[in-house]
């Protein structure tokens, strides 16, 4: 059985945020004059600015706030309960909303370090996910 769930509605603006997910490596749009993050992708800066480039993100961050979902939307969701749906603020300051994946949903807590993976859920489809982050490598 495919993916059944909820599949976003991609416009000309958001394109290259997907693209980028597709290839694996997660960009935001970051502007030009004040230098911010932003997600989701618009055409206006806070700072006023139109101009921004898309730019590579490292995909870690930390837990603000969470919800652990006992009562799913649709079927699809259902037999993943209970799952947890995380406000995540990455390193770069930038705050994106996602599922945590790998991890009890008791045992996540704010400040939780985390870092995106992706969900490869069809051929043309790439989702963002959230993990624990892993724990960095000792130097050998």
């Amino acid at each position: 059985m495919g993916y059944e769930g909820f599949v976003p509605e991609i416009t000309p603006l958001h394109q290259p945020f997907w693209d980028s997910l597709r290839r694996h490596g997660a960009e935001l749009q970051r502007c030009d004059r004040c230098g911010q993050f932003r997600f989701i992708p618009s055409e206006l800066c806070r700072c006023g600015s139109r101009e921004f480039t898309w730019t590579a993100i490292a995909g870690t961050g930390e837990v603000y706030t969470y919800t652990v979902v006992h009562r799913a939307p649709t079927p699809a969701y259902q037999a993943l309960a209970p799952y947890v749906i995380a406000h995540v603020t990455l390193d770069e300051g930038a705050r994106m909303i996602s599922t945590v994946v790998g991890c009890d949903p008791g045992a996540l807590a704010v400040g939780m370090k985390v870092e995106l993976v992706y969900d490869d859920v069809t051929p043309d489809l790439t989702l963002y996910r959230f993990q624990p982050r892993s724990a960095p490598e000792e130097p050998a």
